[in-house]
């Protein structure tokens, strides 16, 4: 059983280097305090009262990240973030916050790559349209991208 002190400073530094949520941290703290929910829920809220975890920044960095590096749609985040214990409205802020452009060109160029394996394929216009759903996004913003790509426009 680790030291609550030792742990407690252990977890600031983890939250100095990146984004955590309260969900993960209480996850890491139980883990080292031997299921000790009690002393773990003391250690998050010090953190959050601290200011070092704070789940609507954690969300913000979290959609920002998956929207540009992976090109997750905002479904895929807002399943991912809700799983993490993340409430609607700091969902719903940091959804708003993606870059649109950024996003769609990310998406663009996804489906593009994608179209590119499935030439010849005489369902590649259904499959691609089930690529970008798994991607997260809803059918009303890629129908549209999907048919210019198929069609090569």
């Amino acid at each position: 059983m680790e030291n609550s002190a030792k742990l407690l400073e252990r977890l600031r530094d983890l939250c100095a280097r990146s984004e955590q949520c309260s969900a993960d941290i209480y996850q890491k703290a139980m883990k080292a305090l031997d299921w000790d929910s009690k002393a773990s829920q003391k250690i998050v809220d010090s953190l959050v009262e601290d200011g070092y975890v704070d789940d609507s920044r954690y969300a913000c960095a979290f959609a920002r990240d998956k929207a540009q590096l992976t090109g997750w749609g905002p479904v895929k985040i807002s399943y991912a973030l809700r799983g993490k214990g993340i409430g609607k409205e700091a969902i719903a802020s940091a959804l708003a916050e993606i870059d649109e452009e950024k996003a769609s060109a990310k998406l663009n160029s996804l489906l593009i790559a994608k179209f590119r394996t499935l030439q010849g394929e005489s369902d590649a216009k259904l499959r691609l349209l089930k690529y970008a759903l798994t991607r997260g996004y809803e059918y009303s913003q890629i129908e549209d991208l999907v048919d210019d790509i198929v069609a090569g426009k």
